[in-house]
């Protein structure tokens, strides 16, 4: 028994940045393990591919914005609140802009497994500001190092201006430097005052960003699956390419069921692309957070 106690009281390290980092190292080699990450670091991404991810993280970057922005005064967020240094939805927005054009709000589609995780976000923002904590930490340190090197990639694989349009998501001005930045940000995270309780559920809602991010993933897949399948029919007969169209924009914005919406707005612009290169593209988002998490 007591050598039980000792166990479970050693499982968790005293500080809420290490406590994260080991809670989800699991998860971390189970990413690093698969061909998405190995290939995406060998450059083989397709531009519009890229696009379509950048779509979902900024609707994952509006919801959680908003609910920072909520919160911003709450006792467990106060400490890591750096919205000039960290904040990725305007940066988000213009890359959106450089890549869609003017008009990119209507271009992109919100996939019910994104909405899912956006429902998240707002969920905990609205009802448990003290997991907010859990998705930035995932996020923002990511990016800050992961992120870093994904951008040198797409730049190059994406044959993107070296002046850096297309790629405002990477690039952080109020941080001079990223390596003390990213000490900072964890010795004011482990500044927040926190009970062994409410520690072990941020810890598990970390877990549960990487889960969320992988159902991203697994519908796009489906998605691209799905859209290859009809572009492979349609080429057979031309004539259902137009089927079903007429009432696609019926019910307005809100994520249609099953993905119908975002296939339809991205047909044109993936169905000559093969499906083993946007699998590769859908690594972005778990590179991002399953790199920089551990490599900070």
């Amino acid at each position: 028994m007591e050598g039980s106690k000792t166990h479970n009281s050693e499982s968790m390290p005293g500080d809420l940045s290490e406590a994260l980092k080991e809670a989800t190292k699991e998860v971390h080699e189970q990413a690093e393990s698969t061909e998405f990450m190995k290939n995406f670091q060998r450059g083989q991404v397709s531009l519009q591919e890229f696009k379509m991810v950048m779509a979902s993280l900024y609707y994952i970057y509006s919801a959680l914005e908003e609910e920072i922005e909520r919160n911003k005064d709450h006792p467990a967020y106060i400490p890591v609140y750096f919205p000039a240094e960290l904040h990725r939805r305007t940066s988000l927005q213009e890359d959106l802009e450089y890549f869609y054009g003017p008009l990119w709000r209507e271009e992109i589609s919100c996939p019910e497994s994104t909405q899912k995780y956006v429902n998240r976000l707002h969920y905990v923002g609205q009802h448990e500001p003290e997991l907010l904590v859990a998705h930035a930490y995932t996020r923002y340190l990511g990016d800050l190092s992961g992120g870093q090197v994904l951008k040198k990639i797409a730049q190059k694989a994406l044959h993107l201006p070296s002046t850096g349009e297309g790629l405002e998501f990477f690039t952080f001005e109020g941080v001079s430097n990223a390596t003390k930045f990213k000490q900072l940000y964890r010795s004011r995270m482990n500044s927040i005052e926190m009970d062994p309780a409410t520690k072990k559920r941020v810890v598990e809602e970390a877990k549960q960003a990487f889960l969320l991010n992988i159902q991203v993933f697994e519908e796009l897949q489906k998605l691209v699956s799905q859209l290859h399948e009809n572009s492979h029919h349609a080429q057979q007969k031309p004539e259902l390419r137009t089927r079903g169209t007429s009432g696609a924009h019926e019910h307005g914005p809100v994520p249609v069921k099953e993905g119908e919406k975002t296939l339809m707005k991205h047909t044109d612009m993936l169905s000559s692309t093969p499906l083993v290169r946007w699998i590769l593209a859908l690594s972005f988002l778990v590179t991002t957070v399953a790199v920089g998490l551990f490599a900070m």
